[in-house]
């Protein structure tokens, strides 16, 4: 994961507990919020699937680029975003992310190389094609990570970005995150797997279980590594599940509250981890409760800042219209 603002984070596995933790809480005080109306518009949470972008970020690197879709709030927080200024675009504040014009769909910092954050289904995938298209006009190695659902892998732009970025020999790293579930319906995977898609234009590609997040680490370097090296793009798809509706609005009537239980029970990502580091010795459950602590003052803290920031002003409708050229 990049360099926070809120201070670097542990190292190894603690770590990606810490960030998993970091997101968790972050999506939870958001859905309170949306709850008491101070969040307007869509807004469409990560909990459940903070395994696939703190495993995948773990092996980034200064200068790696990434996009995704309108369920970013967890990809911009692993970018390295600040917790204040996503909460704050989030609330509508001019001291947001993208001024509080963009809201929960159209997060944005290209200093810390995260592109959004963007609305329509599947359009930021060629779009992460052409960030990796410049990176190797550049002659650099980096990757540019290029995060989207199981749902918005039917889109057509998907297919013909696979088959230009195999074309082109681009430095992009295409992340499926297969949580199962389109919205508003019940389970998406009609027709050819995921993967066999991408294999049929040449593509390698590798699957894990996105619930796991030291499984996810491993497959990012191996990925990562191959991209790097200049063989071209690489396709991983995470199986992953998310806890909440497709946004806030969805009652999610088309599972049970059963699945979704056994789910947390069984296979969360935080839970798991946790238990795997008390278990082997890795940290002590002071240290873990101490962890929790901070990250829920981060959490509290940007909230609060957000709900006393101000809201634009009226001249900034104007601005962001046009360059001066």
């Amino acid at each position: 994961m990049a360099a926070r603002e809120t201070g670097e984070a542990p190292a190894g596995d603690i770590g990606l507990y810490r960030d998993m933790l970091l997101i968790r809480r972050f999506e939870e005080k958001a859905g309170q919020l949306y709850g008491m109306g101070l969040i307007a518009g869509f807004c469409h949470l990560y909990i459940g699937q903070e395994a696939v972008v703190t495993g995948m970020e773990s092996a980034a690197r200064d200068g790696d680029q990434r996009i995704t879709s309108y369920r970013g709030h967890g990809h911009a927080l692993a970018a390295g975003m600040a917790p204040a200024a996503i909460m704050a675009e989030l609330l509508g504040r001019e001291s947001g992310a993208s001024g509080g014009k963009g809201g929960s769909m159209h997060l944005f910092d290209p200093a810390r190389g995260f592109w959004g954050g963007h609305g329509i289904v599947g359009a930021q995938v060629p779009i992460g094609a052409g960030l990796a298209l410049a990176q190797k006009q550049r002659g650099t190695n980096d990757v540019t990570f290029v995060y989207f659902g199981d749902a918005a892998a039917d889109q057509g732009q998907v297919a013909e970005t696979y088959r230009v970025a195999q074309a082109l020999a681009l430095p992009v790293l295409f992340v499926i995150e297969n949580n199962s579930y389109p919205a508003g319906g019940g389970l998406s995977g009609a027709g050819p797997g995921l993967l066999d898609r991408a294999k049929a234009y040449g593509l390698p590609v590798q699957g894990v279980d996105g619930m796991d997040v030291r499984a996810v680490r491993g497959v990012a370097e191996d990925a990562v590594l191959h991209v790097r090296a200049g063989k071209g793009p690489y396709v991983v798809e995470a199986r992953t599940y998310r806890y909440r509706g497709h946004s806030m609005a969805d009652p999610a009537k088309y599972r049970t509250r059963d699945e979704a239980a056994r789910m947390r029970e069984s296979r969360d990502p935080i839970d798991s981890l946790r238990a795997s580091l008390l278990a082997e010795g890795a940290a002590e459950e002071d240290a873990l409760r101490a962890i929790d602590r901070e990250v829920k003052e981060i959490v509290s803290a940007a909230a609060d800042a957000a709900r006393a920031a101000e809201a634009p002003g009226d001249d900034a409708l104007h601005r962001h219209v046009y360059a001066e050229v």
